[in-house]
């Protein structure tokens, strides 16, 4: 079993390379925390209970012998509901694209059927290089990662494939993340740059924005809300007669729940909890945009959107 914990003295070639990885794990193992903490800023959305990611996220990691862009992608489940199945479906079709599939398996959670049923579904997928990284390793002792590094390399063994590295990492207390990015990169094909310089994710803004207001929306009613909230911007507009010097732009964005005694939970009493998702998702969108932001925020109640494919398609699922 090749498990690394410092960096080997790669021999300095001169060859660029370029390619796609993704991280997959059962909901909540660490993913988004981990495409951020690589990319150094916050692209993906991190919550603390699973199915928060929603859409393809890719971070996009600058190197002088490379650029890794990383895809993340819902955490695959047993679906309940349409939403579930397309989220799979994606899950599937972005595993067949890559050229590195890193599987995150959280230090501090024995391995469990959710494991078991996603290494499966990759020892079919026969080509591409698979780095089981072992995420949260600041939440273990030495005892205890040593006992999950040997039955994450059983596992492989058990389902008839051998993992390329088995790294230890974590996001949190920025260890090894550089040396994940290091094994990750001789295991991309050679070829220039697919992004300019700078980049930092290919999603549209108004795509991120709504996944910061989201994430905002979350905070305080998971257990109560934890999937029945989605956020479209209907509009980004600067604001006209501002003078060059102080731009401000006007966002538009409507937050959807799934039924109308949700509403209240959103809301707050006299509109407090708006109010503060309003100023936290601003803070963080000025910050993304280097710019002033109004953000006008509505509530609308859109009916079981979860299973209904007309509202899905316009929620942009």
């Amino acid at each position: 079993m090749s498990v690394r914990t410092q960096s080997s003295e790669e021999s300095a070639e001169d060859v660029h390379r370029a390619g796609f990885a993704c991280f997959v794990g059962r909901p909540n193992a660490g993913k988004s925390t981990l495409t951020n903490a690589l990319v150094g800023q916050k692209v993906a959305i991190t919550a603390n209970q699973p199915q928060t990611t929603r859409h393809t996220v890719r971070g996009i990691v600058h190197r002088p012998d490379a650029q890794l862009i990383l895809v993340d992608t819902p955490g695959l489940h047993k679906p309940r509901t349409l939403l579930g199945e397309r989220l799979n479906d994606v899950v599937r079709t972005t595993w067949a694209e890559v050229d590195v599939i890193g599987f995150c398996l959280p230090a501090n959670e024995k391995l469990g059927p959710g494991d078991r049923f996603i290494a499966k579904e990759l020892a079919s997928i026969k080509k591409t290089p698979k780095i089981a990284i072992v995420t949260k390793t600041d939440l273990v002792d030495g005892k205890t990662l040593a006992e999950q590094l040997i039955a994450i390399d059983q596992l492989g063994k058990e389902l008839g494939f051998e993992w390329a590295e088995i790294v230890p990492v974590s996001a949190v207390g920025d260890k090894q993340v550089g040396l994940l990015a290091d094994l990750i990169v001789p295991l991309l094909p050679e070829g220039p740059a697919l992004y300019p310089e700078g980049d930092l994710t290919d999603e549209p803004e108004q795509v991120m924005i709504a996944e910061l207001i989201r994430e905002a929306a979350l905070e305080g009613v998971r257990d109560e809300l934890p999937h029945s909230i989605a956020v479209v911007v209907e509009e980004m507009l600067p604001r006209e007669d501002r003078p060059a010097d102080k731009p401000l732009l006007d966002i538009h964005a409507f937050v959807y729940i799934e039924r109308p005694s949700q509403k209240g939970i959103i809301i707050g009493p006299k509109g407090k909890r708006l109010k503060e998702v309003g100023i936290k998702s601003r803070k963080q969108i000025e910050a993304l945009l280097g710019t002033p932001v109004f953000l006008d925020l509505h509530v609308k109640v859109a009916k079981d959107w979860q299973r209904d494919p007309r509202q899905l398609r316009k929620l942009g699922f």
